[in-house]
């Protein structure tokens, strides 16, 4: 069975035309799967009864179900404990900002990269999901919500550049105007630092944000707290940024999760600003989350905006990141973790 809403307008044509459909039904199917985000060919109405059946006897549409899911009361996050078809499980989180309400998405089932902050590779990897899973993530939390949802961030489970090909496809689907018609700069993609990936992504011509998980100035580091740096180092990482923001016109953002005694001193500070010095570029600074294996701690509120001023006073722009839904683990990766092992969530 071919999974249907994975496929482009163009590819879906091709498939309408070899089943003996008119031409017109293409229109009509993309739009109940991606503009309305139907989970079963039999919402789709103004279809016939036996042409419903026809597409159910040839073509599937991968869904995701509501599993669990958790409401901040401290300001209304969201988060998503999603079942996909085959039983495994995602998460994804959706925050309200003054423009409009931001949906992170999964990308993988687990993830291969093993940073040693993050609670999404705890749980192991299983694999890439499909185009039509991660829309469907939207599509699911949009109508649960009864709310219209304006901005991605790939930055749920996974390695999003490690699924570089479904990726791609999800991003141009989401973006057409026949469908969801998100604009790509609302869209943004975090990477722990897949350097060749990074270079085919600047060239795709979707100016989306790109955003590398950094979390250190220096290899010596980086290795200690992410295993991608033994492959491609901190140089190669924000070269590959450099060129994103040229080739793109586009501002790239770096991600730098301080952890007390480990990476929050002046010293890192300074040696982050020369490394970045001059480029069109923001830093994002993230208190670490507090996931129970890791040991992490978080760094003093004094320290997080010791950090902060030094990169200002040195012309790097930078911010703290707001936390957002603290009471609902919103960070993602533990909720699976704990489906997975049978325990309480």
């Amino acid at each position: 069975m071919t999974d249907i809403k994975s496929l482009t307008f163009d590819e879906l044509n091709n498939e309408i035309l070899s089943i003996g459909l008119p031409k017109f039904r293409t229109g009509q199917i993309y739009s109940w799967l991606h503009e309305k985000g139907v989970d079963s060919f039999d919402e789709m109405t103004n279809l016939s009864k036996d042409l419903r059946e026809k597409l159910n006897q040839n073509y599937f549409i991968p869904s995701v179900e509501i599993e669990d899911k958790y409401v901040s009361k401290i300001d209304s996050t969201v988060k998503y404990l999603f079942r996909l078809y085959d039983g495994e499980y995602v998460e994804a989180v959706i925050m309200k900002y003054k423009y409009g309400y931001t949906i992170c998405i999964s990308s993988q089932v687990g993830c291969k990269m093993g940073c040693k902050f993050c609670a999404s590779t705890l749980a192991g990897f299983k694999r890439n999901l499909l185009p039509a899973e991660m829309e469907s993530q939207l599509h699911t939390a949009q109508k649960d919500l009864n709310i219209r949802i304006s901005h991605i961030v790939l930055m749920g489970i996974g390695e999003p550049l490690d699924n570089y090909d479904n990726v791609i496809k999800f991003i141009r689907t989401v973006n057409n105007d026949k469908g969801l018609n998100i604009s790509m700069r609302d869209i943004t993609l975090s990477t722990c630092g897949v350097v060749p990936k990074m270079y085919d992504l600047a060239n795709e011509n979707i100016p989306i944000t790109l955003t590398l998980s950094l979390h250190a100035p220096n290899d010596k580091l980086r290795s200690s707290m992410m295993p991608v740096n033994d492959k491609w180092g901190v140089d190669e990482a924000i070269n590959a940024c450099k060129n994103y923001a040229e080739v793109t016109g586009r501002r790239v953002s770096f991600e730098y999760t301080l952890i007390n005694g480990v990476n929050d001193t002046t010293e890192c500070a300074h040696e982050l600003a020369d490394k970045l010095k001059g480029m069109l570029c923001h830093v994002n600074l993230i208190p670490v989350n507090d996931v129970e294996e890791r040991g992490n701690v978080r760094s003093t509120d004094k320290s997080i905006k010791n950090f902060c001023e030094t990169l200002y006073s040195l012309g790097i722009n930078a911010t703290i990141r707001r936390t957002l839904g603290s009471d609902i683990n919103a960070s993602c990766g533990q909720l699976r973790r704990k489906k997975n092992e049978g325990g309480n969530i």
